[in-house]
């Protein structure tokens, strides 16, 4: 068994204008103070990072490391979650979406496709000069808008959404490959790829490409009440990243996963700051360490009624309580003793 890696956190919900959050040496200094070891930085932010020379040039990766490191943490992972959300767009959803984007692609969706698949490309030359192996995204989305049944879907449209979202990001899963990093899917409400179901359909589009993987983050699956914990017993040797968030479910006569329209406070779904929702976290970090995940246990900050900074400083213990050092000897070797084959067979009756 392997030791998980933490407490480390992801700076998108973070980030803003003003200080301590306003650069990223700032940002990487208060979270160092606040007990992390890792930041996972987000590429489509450029107070953290510029994905083109990152892309580029190990040597500015090697400097931003640098920074990092010299503010006490050091970063973990990239992310492409707005880039990949657009690799595929429902054109219900462009006018949303556009602030995902540059202006000057804005009301063009080919031409926010082309820049975002230019992006995660990016994205992966840059791991590569980071020197990780897995990288963070969403997969975007065609059919979300038909997830539930009414009006009857017509036949064939969820496969053919499927291919052409596969079709989509194999020449960027490619990339990935020909850089040596996997690619972790966020399993999320909105996505194409928001269950494990729709993994699975993915990849089987994608003809199983190994660079295919999953960032497991349980809050979602509390929202759309799917089992996190058998999915896990699933999904092990695919889920290669981790964010640490939680969230709580409390139906009521009136409303339960569809939320009503409400707003995130009054939804009977609802994420919530570490420890203040209803995720199983002992067993989430017991069966991840039996399952040998080494990667990192990243806090993704989310909450409705929490401010921010209380969530940062109270989610690092709360991290770092919870993994696992990894025993080198059993509990009960102390009352063994030793033993051979011929001792074996004396056991068994077998001499």
């Amino acid at each position: 068994m392997k030791t998980i890696k933490g407490p480390a956190v992801f700076l998108a919900q973070f980030m803003s204008d003003e200080a301590p959050f306003d650069t990223f040496e700032n940002a990487c200094k208060w979270m160092a103070d606040a007990g992390y070891k890792g930041v996972q930085v987000p590429t489509f932010d450029p107070r953290c990072i510029d994905l083109e020379k990152a892309a580029e040039s190990k040597g500015y990766c090697d400097e931003l490391q640098g920074k990092a490191k010299e503010a006490g943490v050091e970063i973990t992972e990239l992310s492409t979650h707005l880039q990949g959300q657009l690799v595929a767009v429902h054109p219900a959803y462009d006018k949303m979406f556009d602030s995902f984007a540059p202006e000057k692609v804005h009301n063009n969706p080919k031409a926010r496709q082309e820049w975002a698949v230019n992006q995660l490309k990016m994205a992966a030359k840059a791991s590569r000069n980071f020197g990780f192996k897995v990288h963070a995204t969403f997969s975007g989305a065609l059919v979300w808008p038909y997830m539930y049944p009414w009006p009857q879907r017509t036949p064939g449209i969820v496969d053919m959404a499927f291919k052409e979202l596969a079709d989509r990001w194999t020449p960027i899963l490619n990339e990935f490959d020909e850089n040596g990093v996997d690619v972790c899917y966020e399993i999320h409400p909105g996505e194409d790829l928001h269950d494990g179901v729709t993994f699975e359909r993915f990849r089987e589009a994608t003809g199983n490409h190994k660079r295919v993987n999953m960032l497991y983050d349980p809050s979602h699956y509390v929202l759309q009440q799917l089992d996190y914990i058998a999915n896990i017993d699933d999904y092990h040797e695919l889920i290669k990243m981790f964010h640490v968030k939680d969230a709580e479910f409390n139906p009521t006569g009136k409303s339960g996963v569809y939320g009503g329209y409400q707003d995130w406070v009054d939804r009977p779904g609802r994420f919530r700051s570490l420890g203040d929702g209803q995720v199983d976290f002992s067993t989430i970090f017991s069966k991840l360490t039996q399952y040998d995940f080494d990667g990192w246990a990243v806090l993704e900050w989310e909450c409705c009624m929490k401010h921010p900074e209380q969530g940062a400083l109270e989610g690092a213990p709360f991290i770092q309580d919870h993994i696992i050092r990894v025993t080198e000897k059993a509990f009960d070797d102390f009352a063994g003793g030793k033993s051979d084959d011929e001792t074996n067979k004396k056991i068994l009756g077998l001499s």
